[in-house]
């Protein structure tokens, strides 16, 4: 037992190494085999989940490969690996039998849960508890990163910049900290600054991936497409086990008309995160674009069914181009009241939106209602004189 665990020090020691010279599947090899000779090295078994080096089906044939030592070690063990992995899995109660039953109010446990809700875009649900975690621990390293996303998504600027604050002032040296102000100065529209943030977050912490993320997206608002696919697939090769990278690199691809590559990327992210609405969303795009408007139409409604909402005009104004792209698809499928239906849907999220109303006055044309066709092509006009 010592002679193993002298080794999966080495192991562990040696992957070090290898990340440090950028070879992540070298290093992730390490790890692997720094575990499977001592189950409760969880400095290897973090280092591939935090910087998400495995695959889930990876994440799961390791688990099972683990050798564990008495029955109560061994479920000890299971319980703690298991909520690390399987980030894309529905969030649910934590399934703990009653000797461990203390473990329910671990804040590394509540962190998983959060960042299982994150995956899951319940944002609201995410936000309470990773709120919770840091009024217990207001500087818990594995959920701050999960927090500011967090707060990014929900548009809560003025919590981010007091956090971002406290973090530059206690942590200076650390990359959370303009991990922080760089998605700061992104939330409000500054991009050039939030470039400088953030790159120096990625010097800080060079395999730092969501750092990489909104690098990418500083460029990508500005139309920098082959800057932001260059920190997109920076990202890429660190986060393997991660969706977004494959999201955002597909959309840049999108965006350049390269449509075959775009799916082929969505593609692979669907397969990391198979109820992901926005994965969904944009293959919807792609079949849009396709004339495969029946494949579009199912896409589209599978999305909207993910998101779990009756009403629709509830619905955060994120989803507005869902629902005009739902609305688009039925127009193309001569459903015409149903289109209507979703543009008026779009409307209420977004009101002084002239594509809305300019795909509105067309669908009361192509059902020759003039008078009501007139009346939204005005209004559309009267927003923007160019629809």
């Amino acid at each position: 037992m010592e002679q193993h665990r002298l080794e999966s020090s080495l192991q562990l020691l040696q992957g070090k190494i290898y990340e440090a010279m950028d070879n992540r599947t070298l290093a992730a090899e390490c790890y692997k085999k720094a575990l499977r000779l001592d189950v409760f090295c969880y400095e290897a078994f973090e280092a591939l989940v935090k910087h998400q080096m495995l695959s889930r089906e990876a994440e799961e044939e390791l688990l099972n490969s683990l050798s564990q030592g008495s029955a109560s070690e061994g479920q000890l063990v299971k319980v703690l690996y298991a909520t690390k992995v399987k980030k894309y899995d529905k969030p649910e109660p934590l399934d703990v039998p009653p000797e461990l039953h203390s473990l329910r109010e671990n804040l590394d446990v509540a962190t998983a849960i959060a960042e299982r809700c994150y995956y899951n875009c319940d944002y609201k649900r995410c936000y309470e508890i990773t709120s919770s975690v840091l009024n217990k621990d207001p500087f818990h390293t594995d959920c701050l990163p999960v927090h500011i996303s967090c707060l990014m998504e929900l548009g809560k600027s003025n919590a981010l910049f007091y956090l971002a604050h406290r973090l530059v002032d206690l942590y200076p040296e650390s990359a959370i900290s303009w991990f922080a102000v760089g998605c700061y100065y992104f939330l409000n529209g500054k991009a050039d600054a939030a470039r400088r943030f953030l790159s120096k977050a990625t010097v800080l912490d060079q395999v730092f991936g969501p750092a990489w993320l909104v690098y990418g997206h500083s460029f990508a608002v500005e139309n920098e497409h082959d800057q932001a696919m260059a920190a997109y697939f920076k990202a890429l090769q660190l986060m393997k086990g991660c969706h977004l990278p494959f999201l955002y690199i597909g959309l840049e691809y999108g965006l350049t008309n390269s449509t075959k590559l775009a799916e082929r990327f969505f593609n692979q992210a669907l397969a990391i995160a198979p109820h992901d609405p926005f994965v969904l969303h944009e293959l919807g795009v792609v079949a849009f674009q396709s004339q495969d408007y029946a494949a579009a139409k199912n896409l589209f409604e599978n999305a909207l069914n993910i998101l779990g909402v009756e009403d629709l005009t509830i619905l955060p104004e994120k989803w507005e181009p869902l629902l005009n792209n739902l609305g688009h698809t039925c127009r193309k499928l001569r459903k015409f009241t149903e289109a209507l239906e979703y543009h008026q849907h779009a409307l209420v999220l977004s009101p002084q939106n002239p594509s809305t109303l300019a795909a509105i006055g067309f669908i009361y044309s192509l059902t020759c209602d003039w008078a009501k066709a007139v009346e939204y092509f005005h209004k559309a006009l009267g927003l923007q004189r160019y629809v």
